[in-house]
């Protein structure tokens, strides 16, 4: 679907054919920029639209600009408030996809700080097939980018380069995504999800030194699996371990939660959507559509009087 009709530029409300930057600007020339992708939820009985775990997505925002040294780095009030200013603006009232970029604005070289600028729009999104049907997935012939190259833990918009070519790949061969391995042959995530599997009744996870990103969503899954009981355990991950599991999946704020019924192939387990999958979804959207009161600090209300 088409991002909605009006942007934040900078902490300004603009029409989307006006949100624009130069050609020449360190975002263009060099992929200097750092981004957040996440999601806001409808909840029709309360009448009211969610933006889920802005807190923790504004600072993991904050750190990329801190890593990559921009000169600037924003608020989290004044990139809050320009979130939610764009998404009043388009009056959303369904689930949607929210994006936001600080990026390395101006016309200089490659090691220029500044000037920094933001970014914010927004894309309404249905529910997807896949969280419901699941994927099939390939192991990808392209590493994951190692800690000593480039920052995983920073989503930086140079870094989706990598992303972009594994994701390709698989799709070019019939599948509907990737899973990539690090640099020592172990699972790190997939093209912009992390992955996780069950072995013996117990969720099993790569662990933040296999070249993940940390995700607010797999923090998520975690903390929701283990207020339901379930054993989660964080460690490397072999490859072929994979073909072993009884079940998997992968998650995300763009993925949220989606069964992985084969990968190169094989059926991980039956090749079905597994119990404990959907257990975590049915808790996952329940917290993130403001249905749960588990965690009503993840919820950030866009429609509330203030």
């Amino acid at each position: 679907m088409p991002t909605s009709p009006f942007m934040s530029l900078n902490g300004r409300v603009v029409p989307y054919a006006e949100c624009t930057i130069h050609a020449f600007s360190g975002v263009v020339k060099y992929g200097a920029g750092v981004f957040e992708g996440l999601r806001a939820y409808w909840n029709a009985e309360r009448e009211e639209l969610f933006v889920f775990r802005l807190k923790e997505h504004l600072d993991r925002l904050r750190y990329g600009m801190k890593v990559l040294r921009f000169d600037t780095v924003f608020e989290a009030d004044f990139m809050a408030k320009s979130l939610l200013d764009m998404i009043r603006a388009n009056a959303l009232r369904e689930n949607a996809h929210l994006r936001m970029i600080a990026f390395l604005d101006g016309d200089d070289e490659l090691a220029a700080t500044g000037p920094v600028g933001l970014v914010c729009g927004a894309i309404p999104r249905p529910p997807s097939k896949a969280v419901l049907d699941g994927v099939h997935v390939a192991v990808s012939t392209y590493g994951r980018l190692s800690d000593n190259v480039l920052p995983p833990r920073v989503k930086s918009t140079a870094n989706y380069v990598n992303n972009r070519a594994a994701e390709m790949e698989a799709k070019r061969n019939g599948y509907n995504g990737v899973l990539m391995l690090t640099g020592q042959g172990k699972v790190s995530e997939g093209s912009g999800a992390c992955f996780f599997m069950v072995r013996n009744g117990a969720l099993h996870t790569p662990d933040v030194a296999s070249d993940i990103l940390e995700s607010i969503t797999r923090d998520t899954v975690i903390q929701l699996a283990r207020e339901m009981g379930m054993t989660v355990i964080e460690r490397t991950i072999d490859r072929h371990e994979v073909y072993a599991a009884d079940e998997a999946f992968w998650c995300g704020s763009g993925f949220e939660i989606q069964p992985i019924l084969t990968l190169d192939r094989l059926a991980i387990g039956t090749g079905t959507p597994g119990s404990m999958t959907r257990d975590v979804q049915r808790a996952y959207f329940a917290a993130v559509e403001g249905r749960s009161n588990t965690h009503p600090d993840w919820l950030t209300p866009v429609w509330a009087p203030t």
